[in-house]
């Protein structure tokens, strides 16, 4: 469960960094309060979690060395599409902070400004419900298919499920407090480039870790 634990923990704070819905949490902080914003979009991503494991937990009725070798090629593949997305930062922009210029902004960043931008119109009332039902949708729906849905899912099918519900939710709390509570200060010392790689780093490390395992 510990292991579990550390790997659901690691993998999503180092994927959810410099994702969408950090960017989503960044932006609709510096318009509402910091505390419903956080409330919605750490409720969001507590709910994706637990679906995500429980998608994951059907994969376990898959033969044991068909989720073992289909774990090991998956965090290959999203190691190699990191370190692929790290080396195509234009020169210019590659050390900038995640927060930088519109010219800079990756396409995580734009995603979430129009997102934000669009749920903004229709927000009437601003609420305390009102905000954070709008960060719930929002990053509920931006989180809907994405890189750490996937990973959550992976992991569940192949270690402790509650290990893994903990350590993930744990982390996504954390990028979700740095997002909100810290905003552009924080990011701004942080290199989009460097996580991207650090990310793709961890997966390879995952697979290396998974293929030693046994089956």
């Amino acid at each position: 469960m510990l292991a579990a634990f550390t790997a659901g923990l690691l993998l999503i704070t180092v994927s959810e960094l410099g994702d969408k819905t950090f960017f989503i949490a960044m932006c609709l902080a510096m318009r509402h309060s910091r505390r419903y914003v956080f409330l919605g979009s750490i409720l969001a991503l507590a709910a994706m979690t637990l679906l995500s494991v429980v998608i994951g937990q059907f994969a376990t009725f898959l033969p044991k060395q068909v989720i073992h070798y289909g774990t090991i090629l998956l965090f290959i593949v999203f190691g190699f599409k990191m370190l692929y997305d790290a080396s195509k930062m234009s020169i210019a922009c590659r050390e900038k902070s995640l927060v930088t210029s519109t010219d800079c902004a990756s396409d995580a960043e734009r995603e979430a400004l129009e997102a934000v931008s669009q749920a903004e119109g229709n927000l009437r009332k601003k609420t305390p419900f009102a905000i954070s039902l709008e960060a719930f949708t929002l990053t509920f729906i931006a989180e809907w298919g994405d890189r750490t849905q996937i990973n959550t899912m992976v992991l569940a099918a192949s270690n402790h499920a509650i290990g893994v519900t903990i350590g993930s939710i744990v982390g996504h709390a954390i990028c979700c407090a740095i997002a909100v509570f810290g905003g552009r200060l924080i990011a701004s010392h942080i290199s989009e480039r460097t996580v991207t790689l650090l990310g793709g780093i961890l997966f390879f490390v995952f697979a290396l870790v998974t293929w030693f395992e046994k089956v």
